[in-house]
């Protein structure tokens, strides 16, 4: 017996100095280390279980903050040890039950539903769950469980849906304040989302720590390299930040070019907050600028970040500001002059930011419907809404009845907030990691639009170590979605797109790889592009007239017409 006991604690012993080497290694590189993986997980389960004498504090950090939460395969075997924690089938020293309620409300959604929904039914647990379960947005059809419960009696399950009801995960979030200090980092010119998320480099997009280290890495005017080419200016970064204040990116014409949610995650990483219990990603902060691309304005938005429009003239590298988002002025730190005025798209955007972001904002304001609905209450008006568009009383254009149909009305105004249908979504290769990662922030664990389909055809000629990895893995994880994957060498997803579509179809998809030669589509980053998958839908606010001239003509005519569609876009068009 002492024997295996010996054995057991050597094996222990390997596993935590593994991680530790790991730690090391990415330190060196001024990185934080990944996230754990399933197996490193449940090595850490075991530890959890029978834990080694002085690492009792390492053990508990690790399980509440270096596992993803959401559907990841971590996740599935974290909420599988605290679930039998808190039903008394497994025990841990470091992990009563109740901590393990408490750890089970921090995952977002998916895995860990279930077993706080049937907690409801334990009276000594239940008040931890009922709080658990009334901050978590996530929860699809399960909703329709704990509304069960709660029209069959159980008072637990009634306090959840009066919480969804009454939007206290919302009301429970701090307002955006009535002014925030912050550091300028500021790029003049223009700011491409190549020079945020460089092509060269799109195999460590998933890896947001690693992928950040090439944003800006050439050189350009006021910006200064740690390694020209290689590594961007990190110090230049961290001396910024020992003035004591968050950073705010400032440009003169912020991320123009494709659409690459790796581009804000990049920002975001070095001029965001921390999520808590959430490893290697952040959100919120500010973004200002001249002009902020459509699209990268609407992926700040997801990220819960505030991007503003402004006069940047008098912002400099190094400048602290006081950003007073409410009156819409930019100060001077000290002096208190009046550097530059603004005015938001839309005060929804004061929602977002509190909500955590856009799509956390309509998850949950469609949580807070459904419970109201259920309870027999009048809609609420705790949201601020988007601003109706008034009736021209003129027809409308083909791409408007389109987009109209699929929101199930006869058109949509330019300027018109809307969710229309997603009956196709595109995700190729080099941004399917990303919004695999954006899936299983959303918990999904089945598709709703029609069509969800993985291509690969950026990397199946000359793949990269991990880019075969993304091979084997991805598909699956499509597949079992209910998803369509290609294989490597089966072409490119513009002509199997091409091949799958209806004159009436509205899809999405990355940018440029939405190019329809029939239907409509709404480019995309890979955010936005999960959550068109994960819930058929995708929000957005029309775009103009003109807009929609322009794709019908272009998708009816030649596909090389309909490949230079960005720049047309960006330069003739608005998305506000």
């Amino acid at each position: 017996m002492s024997g295996a006991i010996a054995r057991r604690n050597d094996e222990e012993t390997v596993v935590l100095e593994a991680y530790r080497k790991h730690v090391e290694e990415r330190a060196a590189q001024g990185i934080a280390p990944k996230p754990l993986d399933a197996e490193q997980t449940a090595n850490l389960v075991e530890l959890l279980k029978n834990p080694i004498a002085g690492e009792e504090e390492t053990l508990v950090d690790l399980l509440e903050n270096r596992i993803p939460p959401g559907v990841d395969e971590a996740a599935y075997v974290k909420a599988g040890f605290l679930a039998a924690v808190a039903k008394g089938e497994c025990a841990s020293p470091l992990v009563s039950k109740e901590k393990a309620v408490q750890l089970l409300g921090t995952m977002q959604g998916g895995y860990n539903i279930e077993p706080l929904v049937s907690l409801l039914d334990d009276d000594t647990l239940a008040p931890l769950s009922v709080k658990a379960l009334s901050h978590t947005l996530l929860m699809f059809d399960a909703f329709y469980d704990v509304e069960e419960k709660a029209k069959a009696g159980n008072a637990h399950a009634q306090t959840v849906l009066q919480s969804w009801a009454d939007a206290e995960w919302f009301l429970s979030k701090p307002d955006v304040p009535e002014k925030v200090t912050m550091t300028v980092f500021k790029v003049t010119g223009e700011t491409n989302t190549d020079d945020l998320s460089p092509a060269p480099d799109a195999w460590s997009r998933p890896d947001i720590p690693l992928h950040a280290l090439a944003m800006l890495k050439n050189a350009r005017e006021g910006i200064e390299p740690d390694q020209a080419g290689v590594i961007g200016p990190i110090k230049q970064i961290e001396a910024l930040k020992e003035k004591g204040h968050q950073l705010v990116y400032v440009g003169d014409v912020v991320g123009t070019g494709s659409s690459r949610k790796s581009a804000t995650n990049s920002v975001l990483w070095f001029m965001g907050d921390d999520i808590p219990f959430v490893p290697n990603k952040r959100a919120g902060g500010f973004c200002l600028g001249g002009k902020i691309a459509p699209i990268f304005f609407n992926t700040m938005e997801d990220a819960g970040a505030l991007p503003i429009e402004l006069d940047v003239s008098k912002l400099n590298m190094g400048d602290v500001i006081d950003i007073y988002p409410h009156k819409g002025e930019v100060r001077s730190n000290g002096s208190d002059d009046l550097l530059s005025t603004f005015s938001l798209k839309t005060d929804v955007l004061y929602d977002e930011v509190r909500a955590g972001g856009r799509i956390p904002l309509i998850i949950g304001r469609g949580l807070t419907e459904k419970a109201r609905e259920s309870l027999g209450l009048p809609a609420t008006d705790t949201f601020r809404r988007p601003q109706s568009v008034a009736d021209t009383g003129k027809g409308y254009t083909l791409g408007q009845k389109m987009v109209g149909k699929a929101c199930g009305v006869e058109g949509i105004r330019p300027g018109t907030y809307c969710e229309p249908k997603m009956t196709t979504v595109g995700s190729q290769d080099t941004t399917g990691p990303m919004t695999r990662d954006e899936l299983k922030d959303l918990a999904c664990l089945g598709f709703s639009a029609d069509l969800t389909m993985q291509s690969f055809c950026h990397t199946s000629a000359y793949p990269k170590p991990v880019d075969v990895n993304t091979h084997h893995t991805l598909p699956d994880f499509i597949m079992n979605r209910g998803g369509v994957s290609l294989r490597p060498g089966d072409g490119v997803i513009h002509s199997w797109l091409n091949r799958m579509l209806l004159p009436d179809t509205v899809g999405t998809g990355g940018d440029s790889h939405t190019r329809f030669p029939l239907g409509i589509s709404f480019p995309a980053g890979s955010g936005l592009v999960a959550f068109a998958a994960a819930t058929g839908v995708m929000h957005w606010i029309c775009l103009s007239q003109f807009w929609f001239a322009l794709k019908v003509i272009c998708s009816r005519a030649s596909r090389c017409v309909i490949l230079f569609m960005p720049s047309l876009i960006t330069r003739s068009s608005k998305v506000f």
